[in-house]
């Protein structure tokens, strides 16, 4: 099968550039389902593993995020069939979706939305699973409260259904934050209350709308470099989550408010074969069912053409920049 890896080097400044290989198809475990893969989504998790080191003869395909249709299914496989058009995430230990074919673990795939199309669907998977984990499972966000909620990188992959979830599925207020006039304009489109500056003072912007101290935050990235500020704006008693990898993070500072902070990884249910494995599952139906019923609408922002390494090259170029807005998308070979 056609597939993307990667080789050690560096490329224009480019660390480990992509490659066409082939591949032989996938052998399935008894939970598997083999997917041929129609679109997929890039992440900065692609980015961040391509940069790491790599294997001599290591043929390691990434990709995250992935629809396709169900080809064949493995031995004790229970809620899936052929022809079954599907979308899921995967798993970070196993090869990704940047390949023809895929083998997936049926506990972590759904059936996709039905209103949309494969491009548009592949644009969720990823960042829907770590939003709605971080809101639903991690922060234990109550769907009647009437809090703020403040997103730090409303603009970026998560930040854009993180946004829409919440408004799809509480009653909190939205502050999210973006720097660039475009941006500014794709959160505010995508349903946030309040914008507010992420390079200028947030304790200050959110003072003069005169609104009370967020209970939740939700920091996508640079978390480390807003800790001070966080530390200030959070109500007492709050709750603080981060999906980035600060080098250092000392959360001293927010003991005297009695702040709680969670860490969400989208990967752990599927690399340890947690209990509850099959929540990532569940949440991808009613995200689906949000979406068919048009209460969310996809991140797509950008759509490079074919599954290759030179688009797949020119994606992860772009999300290096940390100036990516929605989500970049791939379709077909």
């Amino acid at each position: 099968m056609k597939a993307v890896s990667y080789r050690s080097g560096r490329d224009h400044e480019f660390q480990n550039p992509l490659i066409d290989i082939e591949k032989e198809i996938p052998t399935l475990k008894a939970r598997d389902l083999l997917v041929k893969i129609h679109a997929i989504s890039v992440n900065p998790v692609d980015t961040k593993v391509r940069q790491g080191k790599v294997i001599e003869d290591n043929t390691r395909v990434l990709g995250w995020d992935a629809v396709g249709e169900v080809i064949q299914v493995g031995s004790n496989v229970q809620y899936f069939k052929t022809g079954d058009q599907v979308w899921y995430a995967g798993d970070l230990t196993r090869d990704g979706s940047n390949a023809e074919f895929q083998a997936v673990d049926e506990r972590i795939v759904s059936l996709k939305p039905q209103s949309i199309s494969h491009a548009e669907s592949a644009a969720f998977p990823l960042t829907a699973i770590t939003a709605w984990e971080m809101l639903f499972d991690r922060l234990n966000i109550d769907i009647d409260s009437s809090d703020t909620i403040l997103i730090i990188g409303g603009a970026g992959g998560v930040g854009s259904i993180a946004i829409q979830l919440v408004k799809a599925r509480t009653q909190l207020k939205v502050i999210a934050t973006a720097s660039r006039e475009e941006t500014k304009s794709w959160v505010i489109a995508l349903g946030a209350d309040y914008v507010i500056d992420h390079s200028k003072d947030l304790n200050e912007q959110i003072e003069q709308l005169g609104l009370a101290a967020p209970r939740y935050v939700f920091s996508t990235n640079h978390t480390s470099s807003y800790l001070q500020q966080i530390t200030q704006l959070i109500a007492p008693e709050g709750k603080l989550g981060l999906i980035d990898d600060p080098s250092s993070f000392d959360i001293v500072g927010l003991k005297l408010k009695a702040v709680s902070v969670h860490w969400e990884f989208m990967f752990t249910r599927s690399m340890f074969t947690t209990r509850d494995i099959e929540k990532q599952k569940i949440l991808l139906e009613e995200v689906a069912k949000l979406i068919d019923s048009k209460r969310l609408k996809t991140t797509l922002n950008l759509h490079l053409g074919k599954i290759n390494a030179e688009h797949l090259n020119q994606a992860h170029r772009l999300i290096e920049t940390g100036q990516v807005k929605g989500k970049i998308v791939l379709e077909g070979f």
